[in-house]
């Protein structure tokens, strides 16, 4: 068997990674949960990304994605996150290089602020249920939970911003 070169290896696991954080969006969206099992493999891809860059950058990763986990349960405790997001967060922040943590950081809580205020302009569009025009079966069952959701101001699907600002930093040739 022939092994596959760093850079097609290193690409596979960037799309790897964007399938699993669109996974732990789409579970957030529908169920308010993140499997642990996507929030593992979402820590496991991340950890063979940094093996690929070495492994004085694995020690560091760590390191950040362990203090990325204790800022994230000191939110969860004052229940501002649940304890899927903070489990998706310090597993993507072993995605991106150290370096950019910060920066991922950034684009996670930009992220999250869009998908309030899109939350909050739909509410007002969704004040009685409307069951025509919806697709059938599961995806029209979710849709209205979600609906549901948006109307009482539940709380937000979080694992969506932290998908999409981790996917903003992962598709970065920087990354």
């Amino acid at each position: 068997m022939v092994p596959l070169p760093p850079d097609i290896l290193a690409l596979a696991l960037v799309v790897l990674a964007l399938l699993l954080l669109l996974a732990a969006a789409l579970g957030d969206i529908a169920c308010r949960r993140i499997p642990n099992r996507i929030a593992s493999l979402v820590a496991l891809v991340g950890l063979l990304r940094q093996g690929l860059s070495g492994g004085a950058v694995l020690g560091v990763a760590l390191l950040l994605a362990g203090l990325v986990f204790l800022g994230a349960a000191l939110l969860w405790l004052r229940g501002a996150l649940g304890g899927g997001d903070v489990k998706l967060l310090a597993a993507a922040a072993l995605l991106v290089p150290p370096a950019l943590v910060p920066t991922q950081l950034l684009a996670v809580a930009l992220a999250g602020g869009a998908l309030a205020l899109f939350h909050l302009g739909l509410r007002p569009l969704l004040r009685a249920p409307s069951p025509g025009g919806l697709p059938r079966g599961r995806l029209r069952r979710a849709l209205r939970r979600e609906a549901r959701r948006i109307r009482k101001g539940a709380p937000l699907p979080y694992g969506v911003a932290i998908a999409l600002g981790t996917a903003i930093i992962l598709i970065r040739p920087e990354a």
